[in-house]
């Protein structure tokens, strides 16, 4: 007999049945308008959008809802899914100002239990008068090391044109992720594509037709506040999503398509597709909705705050979420020989160095949006990533990922791993300064995985500079295949909780296994 753990045995219960369980699985079809206007609507507050938890910590997390109108939101937590005994807790009054959604920060939550929570919208003139609970589970980050910890990590959703199909089911590599049971998903970067419209239906080489759910949003880029709403609105029609969402809490950080492919702070676009030229006012709007779709606990709804945070999950686990777009320098071939603010900013670095230097967890992951050795170009003479393509001495930003790297060796950091998405096909790297030019560092692991439902893209190379060997790698030839030809992918870490023992698993939809590797603890480099 197969034997299931508390951890699983709770969140099975919930998504399973009983009284919470049916409220909680009884997604509400979504109509394709994501506007609320409150002149047609009657009855109650609905939460048809779901839930969500983020930054869940050994005591806290913040949960989030979006309302069909103005309401207030209630959250109400148990230890059990009967929902006996709760506590209650008033959350924000959610309105127009941030598109209906809100967060409401859960503290003093004991660690290393199932957490059941429902949210409640009520009519903020008559408190009375309120919606179907909507229901979440999620488990606190462990106090004590032998717990052990299960996290997933991917990104790319909705890309190239590839939306929610419904002859393959919507997003069903995110139903396939809840059945792992993750203690959480971090999504490593464009969590949507504002810049890539989503047609009725995409003709396949092969003569085969795609179709995707349209909504009016997704007709166009993204200019508006409103489009950028819709953007990640739109994601939220698939019912794969929503429940994977009631189940795993999430860590979550941005990249380009956010706000618009390979972009940077000051840049002017030359895309006939936009009236607004200026990335920065595009920038700030997409901050605006990313910070009222997300539950990050570092911003605020209006994008005020920032997106590079740690996440601490235990004695196991620090999560070190970075910002690789709102600090950078320009796009360039990246050959200066003096470049201190790099694709980070000063102040990141340094808060970086900071933060890993005080660490004590056993494990540190370093959450970056962006691939580190490999080269991602930008037109014909620019690079996007932290690679230039020049396999001598570090040069532009990779001059301040040599000061990181140097100083992990030398203040004896151990247990860095550096989890990525970005290039839509999955691979494991191994960098060595054996192999490199720039050899004052310690060896370490980097992970790519993704696409969640987008297209896949050859590999790209490596760059020589920091010694990187392709362990493994597994891409398409050909740029953009759909998501029906394979090709998406997601990664698995599990750490042990008896020996620190750290397991990557590099895996596709529909349950192959492509690539593992098992790491030691208490090592500066692997």
């Amino acid at each position: 007999m197969t034997q299931i753990s508390g951890r699983e045995m709770g969140r099975r219960a919930v998504l399973r049945g009983g009284a919470g369980a049916s409220a909680a699985l009884a997604l509400p079809s979504l109509s394709l308008s994501g506007a609320a206007p409150a002149q047609a609507l009657t009855g109650r507050p609905a939460a048809r959008w779901g839930v969500q938890v983020g930054d869940v910590t050994t005591s806290s997390g913040l949960v989030w809802v979006r309302s069909d109108r103005p309401a207030r939101m209630i959250v109400e937590t148990s230890a059990t899914e009967s929902f006996h005994r709760v506590q209650r807790r008033a959350g924000p009054l959610v309105g127009p100002g941030t598109d209906f959604t809100g967060t409401t920060a859960l503290h003093g939550l004991p660690p290393g239990e199932q957490i059941h929570y429902r949210v409640v919208l009520a009519d903020p003139d008559d408190p009375r008068r309120t919606g179907e609970p909507v229901y979440g589970t999620f488990r606190t980050a462990p106090a004590r090391r032998h717990a052990g910890v299960r996290f997933l990590w991917s990104g790319d959703l909705a890309g190239q044109g590839w939306g929610i199909n419904p002859d393959r089911g919507g997003f069903p590599i995110f139903e396939e992720m809840r059945r792992r049971n993750p203690d959480f998903f971090l999504c490593s970067g464009d969590s949507i594509y504002a810049d890539g419209p989503i047609a009725p239906s995409v003709t396949l080489p092969d003569g085969r037709t795609w179709r995707n759910v349209t909504t009016e949003e997704k007709s166009k880029v993204a200019e508006t506040l409103a489009e950028y709403r819709g953007n990640f609105r739109y994601n939220l029609l698939d019912e794969n999503l929503r429940r994977f969402n009631a189940q795993v809490p999430g860590i979550v950080q941005w990249d380009d398509h956010e706000v618009v492919n390979n972009w940077y702070p000051g840049e002017i676009l030359d895309d006939a597709r936009y009236t607004e030229k200026r990335v920065d006012v595009l920038a700030a709007r997409a901050r605006r909705a990313f910070s009222e779709y997300y539950p990050v606990s570092t911003l605020r709804a209006n994008g005020e705050g920032r997106v590079h945070r740690v996440v601490r999950h235990g004695p196991l686990l620090d999560v070190f979420v970075l910002d690789m777009r709102t600090y950078r320098n320009a796009n360039s071939p990246g050959r200066q020989p003096e470049d201190a603010q790099g694709i980070l900013g000063a102040e990141q670095l340094a808060w970086l160095k900071h933060e890993l230097s005080r660490s004590r967890a056993v494990w540190k992951v370093i959450a970056s949006d962006m691939p580190l050795g490999l080269v991602v170009p930008d037109r014909k003479t620019d690079f996007e990533a932290v690679a230039q393509d020049d396999p001598g001495a570090p040069l532009g930003r990779e001059l301040q990922i040599a000061d990181l790297l140097r100083h992990i060796k030398h203040r004896g950091i151990t247990g860095t791993v550096w989890l990525t998405a970005d290039v839509h096909y999955t691979s494991a790297q191994h960098y060595d300064p054996s192999r490199a030019a720039f050899q004052d560092f310690a060896p370490f692991w980097e992970f790519v995985s993704g696409p969640l439902n987008a297209g896949g893209f050859p590999a790209v190379k490596p760059d020589g500079t920091f010694g990187p060997e392709q362990v493994f790698v597994k891409a398409p030839t050909r740029a953009n295949v759909s998501p029906l030809e394979g090709g998406q992918h997601f990664g698995e870490i599990d750490i042990d909780g008896q020996s620190g023992e750290l397991t990557v698993r590099l895996q596709e939809e529909g349950g192959a296994v492509l690539f593992t590797k098992v790491l030691e603890p208490g090592r500066v480099g692997q």
